[in-house]
């Protein structure tokens, strides 16, 4: 008898002694010991967020700070509720939103000239709110190499500058190549760079982008005299005026808008003057590229223009 209450004694005591070792308190940055502890903490992995348990029993701690790191999406997935809307009403105009849209153009000479030739309508309406919008964000982040006039005189190469030392001529989109260039190499540009110039798609959205291409225009416009802005358009036939879009218009129809072709001076195919004068001296243009809207030439280009001051 007695010798059963001491194995009782003894079986009770180690059970004691077991539940205290097992619920040892915590101690500074020592959590102390937890009965199944995988039941008390998340083990999810979340990107950018790294919060590794010690007491984890599901990997390495390198295993999971791997995949807690942040990575790619998919290549051509939109985030949700960025893919665009569908005009509802009549008098909606349905253009893509603003944010992450896909671009299926690599970086490489190949793929930038597949752009200028493929990209021809820019998705959003010429309006004044964009305008102004284009206007700050070029001031930004073009005008110090491009110049605030878009004339390449920006205050890296200014020569009122003492400390500039500008290693090439930026792009001057005040010339004949760059006001009949075609969108998709200003859009392209933007998104990936030329040469010295770096990419901007980590720093303007979707919308911001193309809203710079036609602010580029807009300053293209203001160096020939012509116009380009919300209701009316002289300076090529691809920039589709807020004023004059058709209601519930989306950028798939933006192309069948039909703006007189003019070569940049502001005379159509014939010669005559948007003004409906004729001036004889100018013969038209042929304009390979417009009508192409990408993401802006806010490139330094290729060097053509280094002989440009």
């Amino acid at each position: 008898m007695n010798k059963s209450n001491n194995i009782v004694t003894l079986l009770v005591a180690l059970f004691f002694l077991a539940s205290v070792v097992a619920c040892s308190g915590p101690d500074g940055n020592d959590p102390g010991t937890e009965y199944m502890p995988d039941m008390g903490h998340s083990i999810a992995y979340e990107a950018n967020h790294y919060d590794y348990y010690s007491k984890n029993t599901w990997g390495s701690e390198e295993d999971y700070h791997k995949m807690a790191q942040p990575r790619k999406p998919v290549h051509g997935t939109i985030p949700r509720g960025a893919a665009g809307n569908v005009a509802e009403a009549a008098n909606d105009v349905a253009i893509p939103a603003n944010g992450s849209v896909p671009y299926y153009y690599g970086d490489s000479d190949e793929e930038r000239t597949r752009a200028m030739n493929e990209i021809l309508v820019n998705p959003f309406p010429i309006t004044e709110t964009g305008l102004a919008v284009g206007k700050n964000l070029y001031n930004i982040n073009c005008g110090i190499c491009h110049g605030e006039k878009g004339d390449g005189n920006g205050w890296l190469v200014d020569e009122k500058n003492l400390n500039a030392k500008y290693p090439a001529q930026p792009a001057i989109f005040t010339t004949d190549e760059f006001v009949n260039a075609t969108e998709g190499r200003y859009y392209h540009s933007i998104m990936y760079g030329k040469n010295v110039m770096g990419g901007y798609s980590d720093k303007l959205s979707y919308e911001e982008r193309w809203q710079v291409v036609h602010y580029i225009r807009s300053l293209q416009a203001k160096d020939r005299k012509l116009a380009y802005n919300q209701e009316v358009n002289t300076l090529n036939a691809v920039g589709v005026p807020a004023g004059v879009a058709p209601k519930g218009m989306g950028k798939s129809n933006m192309a069948k808008i039909e703006v007189p072709m003019l070569d940049g001076h502001g005379h159509d195919a014939d010669g005559h003057h948007e003004d409906g004068s004729h001036s004889g001296g100018h013969s038209g243009h042929s304009d390979d590229g417009h009508g192409d809207h990408s993401e802006g030439d806010h490139s330094h280009d290729d060097g053509k223009h280094d002989d440009h001051h």
